[in-house]
């Protein structure tokens, strides 16, 4: 007898009604409701049942930057235990991976009811994904856009790749939450970091390891400003205090900029303060302060 697949997919242009199903991924909020179910926008669906289990673990995509750090935090609030995973792929902001090592140190110093459950970190070596990238991430050239209409930031397959292996981590590890801080609001127009590509990754994943994933955006719909505004919350969640904390760290120790410029000391952080990284973190800071 056939085994009947876990997962609904829905591929359908229009609106589509689901009574009593819930997104597996980090979907805008519902637009209303229709006939006991739920309306969701248009594009790629993928629901599973509300029976599913209870999530207690948590892998996290962790650079050391702005967005990955502000997951962490997120994940550490939510999970019994949580482990980091990062990647060296030859990048020239190699700094960073300097960086992860002292925020996951200051987390574990600054707060202790979250350093019970940060885990063990892992670091992978990719330095294929360098060798066959020619980007100025991983070349020492300008930033530019491309014809495409993308900047040569954009290194094709990265989060393909890192997600990829982060499952592969994950199944070994007995993990079934992958947190990563990809962004379809205030970002760089990066196909691999939009809503319908962690859809679609997950379910590729899920079903190539015969392991229900769950791919966990939280950044997904939310400006660089509302990130901001996200640490501070998570570290109120812990104790009085606790969010000017986080925030501090953020701008203290984590790394954005991709020239890999830490002298230069801007209200934000550090940075360069003119590539791309540098303005979206810069903008959003001006938005956070602003509100």
């Amino acid at each position: 007898m056939a085994r009947r697949s876990r997962f609904h997919l829905i591929f359908r242009g229009g609106w589509r009604s689901t009574p009593s199903c819930e997104s597996l991924v980090g979907l805008p909020p519902p637009l209303g409701e229709v006939g006991g179910g739920l309306r969701w926008r248009r594009g790629i669906n993928i629901f599973r049942m509300t029976s599913s289990p209870h999530h207690t673990s948590a892998l996290v995509l962790f650079s050391g930057g702005q967005d990955s750090t502000t997951c962490l935090a997120h994940a550490l609030s939510r999970f019994e235990r949580v482990e980091t995973i990062g990647f060296d792929y030859g990048q020239r902001h190699i700094v960073e991976l300097q960086a992860r090592q002292v925020v996951l140190r200051e987390l574990r110093q600054r707060f202790p009811a979250w350093s019970t459950r940060l885990g063990e970190d892992h670091m992978l070596d990719l330095a294929v994904l360098g060798n066959v990238s020619e980007t100025s991430l991983t070349r020492d050239m300008a930033f530019r856009m491309e014809a495409s209409g993308l900047p040569n930031t954009f290194v094709p397959g990265r989060n393909l790749l890192f997600l990829t292996l982060a499952a592969a981590l994950a199944y070994r590890r007995g993990i079934q939450v992958i947190v990563t801080g990809v962004c379809e609001t205030d970002f760089s127009g990066y196909p691999d970091c939009r809503d319908d590509t962690m859809k679609a990754l997950q379910v590729a994943l899920s079903l190539g390891m015969d392991h229900r994933f769950l791919i966990d955006t939280p950044l997904m719909w939310i400006d660089k400003a509302a990130t901001w505004r996200m640490a501070e919350t998570l570290g109120e969640s812990i104790g009085a205090g606790g969010g000017q904390a986080l925030v501090d760290l953020v701008i203290e120790h984590t790394h954005t900029c991709y020239l890999g410029d830490r002298e230069h000391r801007h209200a934000w952080g550090y940075g360069c303060g003119s590539c791309p990284a540098c303005e979206l973190r810069a903008r959003g800071w001006a938005g956070y302060c602003e509100a």
